[in-house]
């Protein structure tokens, strides 16, 4: 996938064609883990929610591609970010009801919230907030939570060891809980 990843960057138009069946179905995946933890009659659809991602990651022509965990970092990315945009349009659009939600417990081993669900917006919320204090964090927490992304391939994408990452999750996921639960 990393050889695809680089002849398409370099400009050969039939690795694109040779690369999306193999990444198509991890990503719809990962869309549907997603879209499992949301509402009943979520406007999103995992193949929708693919093809957006898919037609993001297609359009960046400036990103140099070093791997394939390096890619799904930046699906993940993506995803996260049409996930919130779909639940602030919908906010919006029902004046603040109908919320984006998910279980706390999806963000690893933690006890579930009150209530058992958190707003997606409140958690981007405390994501961002533990960017700004501990970036590699808050991108541990991205790579493994929106992009589904083993300890081992979230080490190569940030460039640390397993065990560092292992360690930086679970204090990320504490430092969430805590904010989450309004600590």
């Amino acid at each position: 996938m990393t050889g695809l990843l680089l002849a398409w960057e370099a400009g050969e138009t039939d690795a694109l064609e040779r690369l999306t069946p193999l990444v198509y179905d991890v990503l719809r995946r990962l869309a549907r883990r997603h879209l499992a933890r949301e509402r009943p009659g979520h406007v999103l659809q995992p193949t929708a929610l693919v093809h957006e991602v898919y037609l993001k990651l297609v359009d960046q022509r400036r990103v140099h591609w070093r791997s394939r965990a390096h890619f799904y970092a930046r699906a993940a990315r993506e995803m996260r970010r049409i996930l919130i945009d779909a639940a602030r349009r919908q906010r919006a659009a029902k004046r603040g009801g109908g919320a984006i939600t998910l279980r706390l417990e999806e963000i690893g081993e933690l006890p579930p919230a009150a209530g058992g669900a958190i707003d997606l917006e409140v958690l981007d919320e405390a994501l961002r907030a533990l960017e700004t204090t501990a970036p590699r964090q808050g991108r541990v927490v991205e790579l493994r939570f929106f992009g589904g992304l083993t300890v081992e391939e979230t080490a190569a994408v940030v460039g640390v060891s397993p065990a560092t990452i292992k360690t930086d999750w679970r204090l990320a996921r504490a430092r969430l809980f805590q904010m989450l639960e309004g600590g």
